[in-house]
């Protein structure tokens, strides 16, 4: 069974040690480009969420192709790394974190899989968006590697490609945020619309506008992705592999 892995910032190549072939997929909404292969003993589906190049905004990514690709290729739980800021003191960058909620504050972007061309009415629960059987593997495979992860939290998608004012983030931390990025929404919806198991690791690469006491800039993001990479890709590895060990997930 493959597991889907979904690269964010930071991210854009497999690991060094996975093996594979790259494919395209066709989908209702694109093609899109998939390294199919080995990490480990896990076979794995690796997907570039901003395309083959790396070269696609979060506002301008085709979320539905990417999850229907990963869908079609018989992907039955994906993991998604996310670059984040934090809204937390107490969560400092290179810290990492699994959200449990999201709250969508996306304006251009289609927002269902269902569109014009189904044939029906459909509504999908979102009680739990984020698998919780898949973020307790993820916060357990860490801290059995020494890398504590923070569960539970909500994450805030924000448009994009511009940085949030100190304004907005003290109204999503008024509304519970603790999170904010800009690619999490609504890539997690069309996981549970395509019956998913999703589940997002997130990096925190800086301190959010306003918490932060310098302005923001991509270079720290990338920065901090770079020193990350190497224990990232060892948590992703250790948790496919366990996927893969355990029958249970093969149900």
């Amino acid at each position: 069974m493959l597991v889907g892995i979904i690269g964010g910032t930071g991210f854009f190549e497999p690991a060094a040690d996975a093996e594979g072939r790259r494919e395209t997929v066709q989908t209702p909404h694109g093609p899109v480009q998939v390294q199919v292969g080995k990490l480990g003993e896990a076979d794995i589906a690796f997907l570039c969420r901003h395309g083959p190049a790396a070269d696609i905004p979060p506002h301008a990514i085709n979320y539905q192709a990417n999850i229907e690709a990963l869908a079609l290729l018989g992907c039955r739980n994906v993991i998604a790394t996310n670059a984040v800021g934090s809204l937390l003191e107490d969560l400092p960058p290179g810290s990492l974190a699994t959200p449990a909620q999201f709250i969508d504050f996306t304006r251009s972007r289609p927002h269902t899989l269902f569109d014009r061309s189904c044939d029906k009415i459909v509504h999908v629960d979102m009680t739990e968006p984020y698998c919780p059987r898949l973020r307790e593997l993820l916060v357990s495979e860490a801290g059995r590697l020494g890398m504590p992860c923070r569960d539970g939290l909500t994450y805030v998608c924000t448009e994009g490609p511009r940085f949030e004012t100190p304004a907005e983030i003290r109204m999503f931390a008024a509304l519970g945020g603790h999170l904010v990025g800009m690619t999490g929404v609504p890539e997690v919806v069309f996981a549970c619309e395509a019956g998913l198991c999703y589940a997002s690791v997130c990096v925190v690469t800086n301190f959010a506008a306003g918490i932060s006491r310098q302005r923001l800039t991509v270079d720290e993001v990338h920065q901090v992705m770079d020193k990350m990479r190497p224990r990232l890709w060892e948590l992703l590895a250790a948790t496919v592999n366990a996927i893969a060990a355990d029958p249970a997930w093969q149900e």
